[in-house]
């Protein structure tokens, strides 16, 4: 157990000092690597004048002997371009760059051994390494990147194509001698995509070419299509905004048919609306028949017609031509029998309406009426009036205990209770009574102005016939006190009259009027006791 462990922390002190080991060595390669400060990037375009700077940061304990630049190309092998030793002359070796390159400042020195690169061109483009041989360290280096910029040419237009069942080019982007390529994007609602290639320019400049494919149809002639082009040396995308212009024949649709065109009708037209890119040249109508009608009068696109009569049931034809072709559509008329005339349908609609609205008015006039009868019927409450008084049955009993009674019913005062109404003037009685009635009277009995019906009125009779016969006995075996209750002496009854004795209706009323009390008596529901 003891041994085992004991290995164990042996293998763990080994792995321990290795990876110390190479901690140091990353760490010493680090250090050295950053004393040697170059720019990470340059950026020079076409014909200008490039700086590339060198310096070593602390040289404290190095002794540096020599510097060495050296240039090495995307493709191809590292080629030292300038060489600076302080016992020597600077040296330039034969290169792409040389009579292009020197030290700056000059003369040169090892602490800071930068150059300069005139009248670049895109072949310059590539890795440039300073490097420094010291002692004891050895060499140590700094590498910077040179990037040549070229500005494109950007343009774009609209390939003009017709409308057809395959792929062709709507739309063409180009972005001219640019360094390094740019990249090139569609925005549409098109429905297409982009084939994008890229050819070497002049100077080593690469030109990028993109075309946007659809199948075209009429829909998308006038859709909006933007190619985008996106460089390094733009601040901005450039955008480039286009119409698509797709060619077709004529489509062509006739208006104005209503299915509603009957013998006589005037002025309807058809009107034949056409579209194509390019714009039509020319418009045709004709007939199925090969004849037009005589009442049909053509302006352009719109084909009128004045009357309508049995020469127009036929088929009309529009024809739309333009340089791609020809398009055409068609309308058969089917001439109708004349319609009702709208000012008639108006006055018969009226009638109608009047004749609701009549029929209303005469349904409430009769509501009205049915309602104010019946309130009649049923009598009116005493208003206050004291001028008008109505009395309902004769003196009957009272006249024959006054001894002028006579049981025949013919005489004044007559067993008949159900005798004439009377209505007098209680300001005039004796005038009153011959104003209100010509048919009675006045006689005087036991020295008071009475009232004697000589001739009976038609309401009289029917007054009397009415009565049912049980309530005319009950009413004669009453007594006078019993009949008129505590009203023995008082003033006569005050009830209003029926507007006008009708046959059913006076009857019905008296019978209703009258009420039995618990007494036995029979009073009228209408009548005011004054």
């Amino acid at each position: 157990m003891a041994r085992h462990d004991a290995r164990n922390w042996h293998d763990c002190s080994k792995m321990i000092g290795l990876l110390c080991l190479v901690a140091s060595i990353l760490l010493q390669h680090g250090a050295s690597g950053q004393r040697v400060k170059v720019e990470p990037e340059v950026l020079s375009y076409l014909g200008q004048t490039v700086n590339l700077r060198c310096a070593f940061s602390d040289p404290t304990g190095i002794q540096l002997t020599m510097v060495t630049w050296i240039y090495e190309p995307k493709e191809g092998e590292r080629i030292n371009i300038a060489v600076f030793h302080p016992s020597f002359d600077p040296s330039y070796p034969q290169s792409p760059v040389t009579g292009r390159v020197s030290f700056t400042p000059s003369p040169p020195n090892l602490a800071s051994p930068s150059i300069e690169i005139s009248n670049v061109g895109m072949t310059d483009e590539g890795k440039y390494i300073c490097e420094y041989a010291t002692y004891p360290s050895g060499n140590e280096q700094g590498i910077t990147y040179l990037v040549m910029l070229a500005k494109p040419q950007n343009s774009a237009s609209i390939v003009a194509a017709v409308a057809g069942n395959k792929p062709v080019v709507v739309a063409r982007c180009e972005s001219v001698d640019g360094r390094p390529a740019a990249k090139i994007s569609w925005v549409t609602t098109a429905n297409g995509n982009a084939t994008t290639v890229a050819k070497l320019g002049t100077d080593n400049t690469e030109t990028m070419i993109s075309e946007y494919r659809m199948v075209p149809t009429p829909a998308d002639n006038g859709k909006d299509l933007s190619c985008v082009v996106a460089h390094r040396t733009q601040v901005k995308p450039e955008s480039f905004h286009l119409k698509l212009a797709v060619q077709y024949a004529p489509q062509v649709t006739i208006v104005g048919y209503d299915n509603n065109w009957y013998v006589g009708r005037t002025n309807v037209a058809l009107t034949c609306q056409a579209s194509g890119n390019p714009t039509p040249t020319t418009i045709q109508w004709k007939t199925m028949s090969g004849e037009m009608p005589d009442t049909v009068q053509i302006t352009d696109n719109v084909l009128k017609v004045l009357k309508v009569d049995d020469s127009v049931n036929t088929t009309f034809v529009c024809e739309v031509k333009n340089r791609i072709g020809v398009g055409k559509d068609q309308v058969t008329v089917m001439v109708r029998e004349p319609s009702v005339n709208p000012s008639n349908a108006g006055v018969v609609a009226g009638a109608v309406i009047g004749s609701l609205l009549a029929l209303l008015l005469v349904s409430a006039l009769i509501a009205v009426l049915v309602t104010r009868s019946r309130r009649q019927q049923q009598g009116y409450r005493a208003n206050g009036g004291s001028d008008m008084k109505t009395r309902i049955f004769g003196v009957g009993k009272k006249a024959s205990k006054n001894g002028t009674g006579g049981g025949t019913g013919s005489g004044v005062g007559g067993g008949n209770n159900n005798g004439p109404m009377y209505v007098y003037n209680e300001s005039s009685s004796t005038q009153g009574l011959g104003e209100k009635n010509n048919h009675h009277q006045p006689l005087t009995i036991g020295g008071r102005p009475e009232v004697v019906a000589t001739t009976p009125t038609a309401q009289d009779i029917l007054l009397s016939n009415e009565l049912d016969d049980a309530e005319r006995r009950k009413f004669d075996e009453l007594e006078e006190e019993e009949r008129y209750d505590h009203y023995t002496g008082g003033a006569p009854i005050l009830q209003l009259r029926p507007p006008h004795d009708q046959n059913d209706i006076i009857g019905d009323y008296l019978d209703d009027d009258m009420e039995s009390q618990r007494d036995g008596s029979v009073i009228s529901r209408t009548a005011v006791y004054v």
